[in-house]
């Protein structure tokens, strides 16, 4: 998605999409980061945060996965916490008949600045309460461990998602274009070799605002890190066949996960 500051026209372009990959024969999709909205105005996510169970946004992704009969995995959107001025970056599984199945809350925060030239700076935590707990959700279609964009960053969090036997891993995103040029794809190749995964990202991609572009590229890697299919920028769908049997045969013929000395409990020297 290239999602902007206008809620309505937003949902709608999410509602086109997840059409049109129930038309490709999708029975999972996974929308980008912030699909509702992007804004250059860091309070605009506070604004339509809603109460857990509740709201136009949450009722819109009950309703899309029934409408096209999908496990949806919602990117993320904000839900309302303890604090006025902060909310949490959460994403939802829902499931064929538009239950809500999963909650992960976005556990690394993006505090950085970013660019060779003209900075950019985000401070997440600022408008964000970071989510303290891992997700694997059981489904039908595989175990899928729950992660968002900047976590892509900390391998401690894959490994533990890997010790859970995720079979699949999610990455929701809205990538920055100066540092997603350099790293997104290294890192997501990565993260799918060294855990012998899929790795599904949706990532946003374009000119969402006027100072903020992302890097799109939204792809899935196979666990020997091939990348099975990118969309490079703008919305748009990306499809490709998930085969658990990989997941599984190299596991077996190729053990790494097993060979782990540093933090793998079950291996003794």
């Amino acid at each position: 998605m290239v999602s902007t500051d206008n809620l309505d026209a937003n949902l709608a372009q999410a509602a086109d999409l997840l059409k049109e990959a129930a038309n490709h024969g999708a029975q999972f999709a996974l929308l980008p980061e912030y699909f509702p909205i992007m804004s250059d105005d860091e309070t605009a996510k506070i604004s339509i945060g809603e109460v857990e169970g509740r709201g136009p946004i949450q009722d819109f992704l009950a309703d899309q996965s029934k409408r096209n009969h999908l496990w949806l995995m919602a990117g993320t959107f904000s839900l309302q916490s303890e604090e006025a001025s902060r909310v949490h970056n959460t994403c939802l599984l829902f499931n064929p008949d538009g239950i809500r199945t999963h909650r992960y809350d976005k556990i690394h925060l993006f505090d950085v600045q970013v660019g060779d030239e003209e900075k950019e700076v985000y401070n997440e935590s600022n408008t964000i309460i970071p989510g303290r707990n891992t997700v694997v959700a059981e489904t039908p279609l595989g175990r899928i461990g729950m992660t968002v964009c900047y976590d892509l960053r900390f391998p401690e969090l894959y490994r533990e998602l890997s010790k859970q036997q995720a079979e699949i891993i999610t990455v929701p995103s809205a990538f920055t274009y100066a540092t997603g040029k350099r790293h997104w794809e290294l890192f997501l190749r990565t993260r799918a070799v060294e855990n012998l995964c899929y790795v599904i990202a949706s990532n946003q991609g374009g000119q969402n605002t006027e100072t903020r572009r992302t890097w799109g590229h939204s792809m899935v890697v196979d666990p020997w890190g091939d990348v099975l299919c990118s969309l490079e920028e703008g919305p748009g769908v990306a499809c490709a066949d998930i085969d658990l049997a990989r997941v599984h045969n190299l596991r077996q013929s190729f053990p790494a996960l097993e060979h782990r000395v540093i933090g793998n409990e079950r291996v003794q020297i």
